[in-house]
């Protein structure tokens, strides 16, 4: 798993000893990974890649929300934002959707984290891989990210 060492390289080079957790079942969905760890949805991390005028940013969303394009708009004064596709996803951090981290990606990006992730302590984000995620509290993302922080999410629909 070779994106899953060059997380964990970024991880020892931020001053932190975190294990990296490889789990059995994928993660590639928030469902996915909370259900795995036995925690609640909320303290997953999705780590989505944005075009704000073409220009890719990294927005880190609960996995109980969902990311407002139109709240993400009038933070940083974009006339057009969108969602990333695969390709691009992959070109800007070097990561395949379903399990790209918070760090380590091809380029430095401007990185934007939901407030909501502040209501636990611990929040779980992926390793590189589908099967790996990490443990990493909310103000320590914070800082490995240099991330601000902000209302960007609206709770996410819930599924019947």
């Amino acid at each position: 798993m070779k994106g899953q060492k060059r997380v964990e390289a970024a991880l020892e080079a931020a001053g932190l000893s975190i294990q990296v957790v490889e789990l059995a079942e994928s993660a590639r969905t928030a469902e996915l990974a909370a259900e795995a760890l036995g925690t609640p949805l909320g303290s997953i991390v999705k780590s989505l890649v944005f075009l704000a005028d073409g220009k890719p940013l990294l927005v880190l969303v609960a996995g109980d929300r969902r990311a407002s394009p139109e709240k993400l708009k009038g933070l940083i004064g974009a006339r057009r934002v969108m969602i990333a596709d695969a390709d691009r996803v992959r070109e800007e951090t070097g990561f395949s959707i379903g399990g790209v981290p918070p760090v380590a990606h091809q380029q430095c990006l401007a990185t934007w984290i939901d407030a909501s992730l502040a209501r636990f302590e611990t929040v779980y984000a992926a390793a590189g891989h589908h099967r790996a995620v990490f443990p990493v509290g909310f103000q320590t993302l914070v800082r490995i990210t240099k991330g601000t922080i902000a209302d960007l999410a609206e709770p996410a629909p819930t599924r019947s």
